[in-house]
């Protein structure tokens, strides 16, 4: 698949405006994640590419300088389960529908993309809910800013500009599993737990035989007819697209182990409020944990034994861990709250930043690309203003593939970080509202 017209319109654009000359933010505090921070150092990128990071760094003599002292930079963050985008997956006809791609259902104009950049996300997985055993395929994007047409140098409106591709130019994605209540109800939907994954097997072995008979065929007249659904199952067999699963119970936690066991698929647990019961089993199976850190109480009744010290107790355990937002139950720009929680119950310093970027980077296919401020790597970065796990600190600026993408300082921007009128409509005012709400600015 080659990448789309507006996709590369947009490299060529975000290229053309920001990156005919390299720029150097200077004089900052540098987390890189990769290596130790630095006190005072300097972070050069040019053309959407990291070109280095460090304490004693060349800077071009046509470089752009941007004086960073008493700031703080570290990775763009990775949010590895969210629902911006006012996004829809299955329906009420099954409880397994994994020919559904959620990004068929995503509005690039959704405010939701204002407030992740706000919040320092530059990367995320976006995902249907979880009130089916699969609900569709997931999407990894970058909440680039989007135009409505008014910049002939920008791309068009469409979904295509924020995707993340692979080489062949493929949107990357996973596909997004749930078990526990959230599927049991009525038929056809399964009314136990043990019926749930029943089910989940059955479609499993169906893909398994569907796999089997497009290797036998000797012709393209002796394949089986195609099937959506089973042609993205035997993706996941093949290991070329991650199961991102929604598990809060121990016991469900358990089940998830058993069919990846038994199908060999790669699996990421999402959630896991009890993972802290089955903390050496998790580790044990070599499967990493994207964690929901929540800092009040209430949600559903498997989520009652949820504890702040899960991320603490799963390191110790030796699993790897990331912390995801679940917008709206977090809100994206509160991401670094969550950490910071995480933190205050035991959760190392290093393991917390490390969940905020790289690791949530493994569990989409794309430490080889983010996570890091490595050369070579996207130029995707936030400033702060301060340290990230601090109640003070603000983001300041939003950095995606060497493209300013918010500014504090900009009162557009401003309106997503703070909040307020206009902040969560994606309609235009009209008429004496607009002047105030500044509507025009929605989408840029």
């Amino acid at each position: 698949m080659k990448p789309t017209a507006p996709f590369i319109a947009f490299l060529l654009a975000a290229a053309a405006v920001a990156q005919d000359r390299p720029i150097a933010v200077i004089n900052a505090r540098l987390i890189p994640i990769a290596g130790a921070e630095v006190p005072s150092g300097t972070l050069l990128v040019h053309k959407g590419k990291i070109i280095a990071a460090g304490a004693t760094v060349t800077i071009p003599p046509d470089a752009e300088r941007i004086d960073a002292a008493g700031k703080t930079i570290m990775p763009g963050l990775v949010d590895t389960h969210s629902h911006i985008g006012g996004i829809s997956g299955a329906d009420g006809s099954g409880p397994i529908q994994p020919s559904v791609r959620v990004y068929d259902s995503l509005n690039p104009f959704d405010p939701g993309f204002g407030r992740a950049r706000a919040g320092g996300l530059t990367a995320m997985n976006i995902m249907p809910g979880s009130g089916h055993l699969l609900s569709g395929q997931t999407v990894y994007v970058k909440p680039r800013p989007i135009s409505r047409g008014k910049d002939p140098n920008t791309a068009g409106p469409t979904i295509e500009a924020l995707f993340i591709r692979d080489a062949a130019g493929k949107p990357m994605g996973g596909i997004k599993m749930a078990n526990g209540t959230n599927s049991i109800r009525e038929a056809p939907f399964p009314g136990t737990r043990a019926k749930s994954a029943a089910l989940v097997r059955e479609n499993f072995i169906r893909a398994q035989e569907y796999k089997a008979k497009l290797a036998a065929a000797k012709k393209p007249e002796d394949a089986p007819p195609r099937d959506l659904g089973l042609e993205a199952l035997v993706e996941v067999l093949d290991g070329t697209r991650m199961v991102h699963h929604h598990t809060h119970r121990a016991d469900d936690i358990m089940t998830v182990l058993r069919l990846q066991k038994e199908f060999g698929f790669r699996v990421v647990l999402h959630h896991v409020s009890e993972a802290w019961k089955v903390a050496p089993e998790i580790a044990a199976a070599k499967v990493p944990c994207s964690v929901i850190v929540v800092d009040s109480p209430g949600g559903k009744l498997e989520a009652a034994e949820l504890s702040w010290t899960t991320c603490a107790v799963l390191e110790k355990a030796g699993a790897s861990v990331a912390i995801h937002t679940d917008d709206w139950i977090t809100d994206s720009r509160l991401f670094l709250r969550s950490a910071a929680t995480a933190v205050r119950a035991g959760f190392s310093r290093e393991g917390a930043l490390r969940s905020l970027t790289i690791e949530g980077a493994k569990m989409l296919d794309l430490a080889d690309r983010i996570g890091t401020l490595e050369a070579g790597k996207d130029a995707d970065f936030v400033i702060l203003s301060g340290d990230p796990f601090s109640l003070y600190t603000k983001v300041e600026q939003t950095w995606i593939e060497g493209v300013k993408v918010f500014d504090l300082a900009d009162p557009a921007d401003r309106l997503f970080a703070t909040g307020g009128f206009g902040a969560g409509n994606a309609v235009v005012p009209y008429m004496c509202c607009a002047e105030h709400a500044r509507g025009e600015e929605f989408g840029q």
